[in-house]
C-alpha cells in the first residue's frame, strides 16, 4: 500500500538549471544581465529533449522579457559571439507567406540531431586593450636637474 502523503504530491515543477561550470567562466561573468535574461528564457524553453530545435522570435523574447523588441537582437548577438549559443534555422517566410521564427541550440549541451556540444564560451576572453602611457612626458631638462641633484647628494 502507498504512503497517504504521496497522493497528494506533485513535485517541484519545472525549474532551470545553470551549472556552475557555465557560471563561473569569464564569458558568462563579464556578461551585462539582459543577455542573461535572455539565455535564461532560451533555457527555459528547452524540456531536455528540444536543443536544437527552440523557437524563440525577437518579438516572443521581448514580450516574455518585458522589453522593446529593438533591444534584444543585440543581445542575441552577443549570446552568439561569447558562444552561449547557434542559430541552427535563420527566420523566414514559410510556404504559406507567414513568418518562421529563428530556431535556436544551446551549446552547452549536445543537439537533438546528434552534434557534441562545443562549449565555445568557456575558451571565450575579454579582448584587452594595450596599455598606452599614461603619464606626460618629461622634458630632457628635468631628467638633467634630477641627474644633477643626484651627484650633489
Amino acid at each position: 500500500m502507498a504512503k497517504p502523503y504521496k497522493h497528494h504530491k506533485r513535485g517541484a515543477g519545472r525549474h532551470v538549471q545553470l551549472p556552475e561550470w557555465l557560471q563561473a567562466s569569464e564569458a558568462w561573468a563579464t556578461m551585462k544581465p539582459g543577455p542573461r535574461a535572455l539565455y535564461i528564457e532560451l533555457k527555459r524553453r528547452f524540456n531536455g529533449t528540444n536543443n536544437g530545435q527552440i523557437i524563440l522570435s525577437h518579438r516572443d523574447a521581448a514580450q516574455a522579457l518585458a522589453v522593446h523588441r529593438n533591444t534584444v537582437g543585440p543581445w542575441f548577438d552577443e549570446l552568439q559571439q561569447r558562444g552561449f549559443i547557434r542559430m541552427t534555422q535563420a527566420p523566414h517566410l514559410g510556404p504559406a507567406g507567414i513568418g518562421k521564427a529563428s530556431i535556436w541550440a544551446l551549446e552547452e549541451l549536445p543537439t537533438q540531431a546528434g552534434h557534441l556540444p562545443s562549449k565555445a564560451f568557456m575558451s571565450w576572453r575579454v579582448n584587452k586593450k594595450p596599455r598606452t602611457k599614461t603619464g606626460t612626458s618629461r622634458h630632457k631638462h628635468c631628467d638633467a636637474s634630477a641627474g644633477i641633484a643626484a651627484k650633489l647628494a
